[in-house]
């Protein structure tokens, strides 16, 4: 039985299907001695190569999440390019599969984030569909202005799309900085600092503590782990479309 590439090789835990996508544009992957091609149908029987390495096709992997409280100056790329740190390498060793991220932190985002050896659950959380929430602690140089805090609830159009909070709580206020609890659902690129900025504001630290009913355990330390158990994970995917 044949299916689309993209499946195949994110069931196998290679990556989700954006990332595979991408891949197949950056003309990385073969199949046995030809380019592939996003959507063509392959059999599990098909020699696949990225960059030169035979992938090993497999569905029988069970399941697994990991939530990891990401630190400051860690990367979520896997790029050899980059002389930065990498999350990966504060994960359990990969055998048969690959840990995918459920979406990306930058840089010196910290905080909840979620991985998985499934590459079509991976991409069914991150999609912008499933209306999941993110929740994040943001704190702020300076004070804000309400009228501001009622345009970021409102949403604000950025590089084309309209942004915004799905909520916003105001915390504690010092003579230098602003708390904040905020939530967002579809988690585009820096959406949260692109928000902010727009206004003329500063983030000065921005953590993240919830991804859908996942929270960020405070006895999780900051480069450490834990693996979601079976009713954690049934729990998380069982309203995925």
């Amino acid at each position: 039985m044949k299916e689309r590439i993209q499946k195949v090789l994110s069931d196998s835990g290679l990556a989700s299907r954006r990332q595979i996508e991408k891949f197949i544009q950056e003309k990385r992957i073969y199949v046995d001695d030809r380019l592939a091609k996003i959507g063509e149908k392959v059999s599990r029987g098909d020699r696949i190569f990225l960059d030169g390495k035979k992938i090993k096709l497999s569905i029988k992997n069970k399941l697994r999440i990991l939530a990891l409280n990401k630190p400051e100056g860690y990367e979520c790329t896997r790029s050899e390019k980059s002389p930065k740190k990498k999350i990966f390498d504060l994960l359990p060793p990969e055998k048969k599969f690959r840990w995918i991220s459920v979406g990306r932190l930058d840089l010196n985002t910290s905080g909840l984030l979620l991985l998985t050896n499934n590459g079509q659950i991976a991409n069914k959380l991150m999609h912008p569909s499933s209306m999941l929430d993110r929740e994040y602690i943001v704190r702020i140089r300076g004070k804000v202005d309400p009228v501001d805090l009622d345009k970021l609830k409102r949403g604000i159009r950025i590089d084309g799309y309209k942004m915004k909070f799905n909520d916003l709580v105001q915390g504690r206020v010092t003579k230098s900085h602003s708390w904040f609890a905020i939530v967002i659902q579809e988690g585009k690129n820096r959406e949260i600092r692109k928000l902010w900025s727009t206004l003329g504001y500063e983030v000065s630290r921005l953590k993240r503590v919830r991804f859908a009913n996942i929270f960020l355990s405070s006895t999780l330390k900051k480069g450490s782990y834990k693996e979601l158990n079976q009713n954690e994970i049934d729990n998380l995917i069982k309203n995925l479309s």
